[in-house]
């Protein structure tokens, strides 16, 4: 069990002595979640390799590209290369061994504990902010900082200020600079003032942060652009620009469409603290859209598109969600709950519409 792990379960506390109207959804979705841990063996642990190799192979064959290119097109599939590594990198790999989904195999070169990742967050800090706290409190208002980033109004409830209107506008400057937004948003230097932070915590933090923020600009933006040459450096830097450019996109993109598309709600302080086990799953299956889309698409995804069945069972390898979607589609049938889904267009169009609604105030 990871350290993110053992916090979720420690802070889910269901009322005890109460029965639980929703224990025959949890028995089921359970059951689910069971029959694939013990399941898993051979063909997964060949999954998560085979796209670690594919993924090194994709990243070193882009640098190479843009290394030795001397024409546009050779600059053009160096860049295209080398994003769809980073994009891989990034979702199906760096941000589900960090879930632990691949703990299980005992592997050190592949476990949460030991991965970091191709990003400007370092491991700790966004483990913690994403599998403890989003993974703990998802949805439920004040207590799931990802409800837009507190950069955002996403819900009516929350109260309406003049900043909020430019929010139509710096919704895409925020896809751009994803990565390093996330990076300092996850070190919750505002815990400071309130209390909940040592100033010594909170220091080693940003030291922490400054560290890989140093590594990552020098990695994408000194080293591989000088290796370019001075007639390649700055084809290279700006094949790098681009790559982490579109890959923050990208990840915006998945990231909103799986949690804001209309349909997806949110809940109160009051009913997660009166939350049962059945409960936790019905505000999952509440809280969480899917998007519709071919194999590659969910590849690239990092399987996230099957946000449902991730946020049921986030510590499952992601190259489970798709066989159990029709499982947990069955589940929700049965218990009269929603499966929220549909293709990336109409998602991405449900949450821009929602972030220019409120932008004003009201927006209910």
């Amino acid at each position: 069990m990871t350290l993110a792990t053992a916090e979720r379960a420690e802070a889910f506390a269901p009322a005890p002595a109460v029965p639980d109207p929703l224990e025959d959804l949890a028995c089921e979705l359970d059951a689910i979640g069971a029959a694939v841990r013990a399941d898993l063996g051979d063909r997964d642990r060949a999954y998560i390799k085979r796209v670690i190799t594919a993924q090194r192979r994709l990243e070193i064959a882009g640098r190479a590209l843009l290394v030795g290119s001397r024409f546009a097109p050779a600059a053009v599939a160096g860049t295209a290369v080398l994003t769809l590594a980073k994009v891989l990198e990034n979702m199906e790999i760096g941000h589900n061994v960090m879930h632990g989904q691949w703990d299980w195999m005992r592997d050190p070169a592949i476990h949460s504990s030991t991965w970091e990742w191709d990003a400007a967050s370092t491991a700790a800090s966004w483990q913690h902010a994403h599998n403890y706290q989003h993974h703990t409190y998802t949805n439920v208002l004040g207590r799931d900082r990802d409800l837009g980033y507190s950069a955002m109004r996403v819900e009516p409830e929350q109260p309406w200020h003049p900043v909020y209107l430019t929010q139509p506008v710096y919704f895409f400057l925020m896809a751009a600079v994803f990565e390093w937004g996330i990076a300092l948003y996850d070190m919750e230097l505002d815990a400071v003032k309130r209390g909940e932070k040592s100033r010594e915590q909170a220091r080693t933090e940003i030291v922490a942060l400054l560290r890989k923020a140093r590594a990552q600009l020098l990695k994408d933006y000194v080293a591989f652009p000088a290796l370019a040459g001075r007639r390649g450096a700055p084809r290279a830097l700006a094949a790098n620009v681009v790559a982490n450019v579109v890959r923050n996109v990208w990840v915006h993109t998945i990231v909103f469409c799986g949690h804001l598309p209309e349909g997806a709600e949110t809940f109160t302080e009051e009913e997660f603290q009166s939350e049962t086990r059945g409960g936790w799953y019905r505000r999952q299956l509440l809280g969480s859209c899917n998007l519709e889309g071919s194999r590659l698409f969910h590849l690239l995804t990092g399987n996230l598109s099957f946000q449902i069945e991730h946020h049921l069972f986030p510590d499952l390898p992601s190259n489970r969600y798709r066989e159990i979607a029709p499982k947990v589609r069955a589940v929700c049938e049965r218990h009269g709950l929603p499966y929220n889904s549909g293709r990336l267009g109409r998602q991405y169009r449900s949450v821009y519409k929602q972030v220019v609604r409120l932008a004003f105030p009201g927006g209910a």
